[in-house]
């Protein structure tokens, strides 16, 4: 186990640990109960990418877009 002071961290180190646990959490989907409302909001998103209110960017776009906010 890791143990570090998140404190002692920067953000682009904290972002990487962030993406370390998503990725670990990745092999675990099948032991993961979604929740009803999950559904709820995914088809109101769907919805909108359908009548052009919305619209999807990669992750890799996405991550990087918070990367420049934050940094």
């Amino acid at each position: 186990m890791i143990n570090v002071a998140l404190e002692s961290l920067s953000v682009e180190e904290k972002l990487q640990m962030m993406e370390s646990l998503w990725d670990s959490l990745l092999n675990l989907t099948s032991a993961i109960d979604s929740l009803n409302w999950h559904g709820e909001v995914l088809a109101e998103r769907e919805q909108g990418v359908s009548n052009g209110t919305d619209h999807f960017e990669s992750w890799i776009i996405a991550k990087e877009t918070l990367r420049n906010q934050l940094i």
